[in-house]
């Protein structure tokens, strides 16, 4: 009963790193068809957030065009209701009764008239900063345009190639998500983690002339032992992937054939012959 549980234990280690491998190499398709369609994505991905960039760019433009329009309009009101003050004053002036009178009303219309020219000067400055702004908003238009016409060609290309992969990949990811069923939650957890860790996406390699296949590290002897024993799930000391049998996954690594051995020249009786 207790060598029934040990196989049955055994057989779940191995069936658990024969599906990890073909998972493997169900992933390293899918990631193979990714390159395929090489930087398209990120450039499509990188031209659509530059066209928002201009859109938030041009919006703004717009929208302090709008404020600076409404500023001129404000000066203006001043400007018409001190002109409206000084012809007041100037009204009152002929009617003073003392220099004191007079000396105040001049001077009220001074400052009015100060005013005034602050506030001509505001509109002036205003009205360079709009024609700044519209300057800015074609520029940036002519910006955009040429980005969404690039953008659509991008798509275009990307498009064409997905077209060419999207069943292959769908299958493929069918496939692999099917198979994900089959391992438990623990070693599918950790595979995930070790293959988004490992720079080539290799979660699960096989021993290559007693070297691991990700890192190629020399494994130990005793190591090597161990893997082919397949009682238990083991991972590279140095690149942390997991490592598994190639003949377990039907991938037996070819036998270097040692170079034979120079055989030993034998020593003859060099003694002297009887005459």
């Amino acid at each position: 009963m207790a060598t029934d549980k040990k196989n049955d234990k055994e057989r779940s280690v191995e069936e658990r790193l024969q599906n990890l491998y073909q998972l493997q190499r169900y992933l390293s398709e899918i990631d193979r068809i990714k390159i395929l369609r090489g930087e398209l994505p990120n450039e499509v991905k990188d031209l659509e957030d530059e066209i928002i960039r201009y859109q938030t760019r041009i919006q703004k433009y717009k929208d302090e065009i709008e404020s600076l329009k409404a500023f001129v309009i404000q000066k203006k009101g001043e400007i018409a209701d001190r002109r409206v003050k000084i012809e007041k004053y100037d009204e009152q002036i002929n009617n003073v009764r003392n220099n004191r009178e007079f000396a105040f009303l001049e001077k009220e219309k001074e400052y009015e008239g100060l005013e005034i020219e602050l506030a001509e000067k505001n509109i002036r400055e205003a009205t360079e900063k709009q024609e700044q702004k519209s300057a800015e908003i074609q520029h940036a238009e002519e910006e955009l345009a040429d980005n969404e016409h690039i953008l659509v060609e991008k798509r275009k290309e990307l498009e064409e190639i997905v077209s060419e992969t999207r069943t292959q990949e769908e299958e493929i990811r069918a496939k692999a998500k099917e198979l994900e069923q089959k391992i438990d939650e623990y070693t599918l957890a950790a595979f995930k983690r070790i293959r988004k860790n490992a720079r080539n996406g290799l979660g699960i390699v096989t021993v290559q002339r007693s070297a691991c296949g990700g890192c190629f590290n020399r494994i130990p002897p005793q190591r090597q032992l161990e893997i082919k024993m397949h009682k238990k799930v083991l991972v590279c000391e140095y690149c942390g992937r997991i490592m598994v049998d190639g003949a377990l996954v039907g991938e037996e690594q070819p036998v270097v054939e040692q170079a034979p051995k120079p055989k030993r020249k034998s020593l003859k009786s060099s003694a002297p012959k009887d005459l």
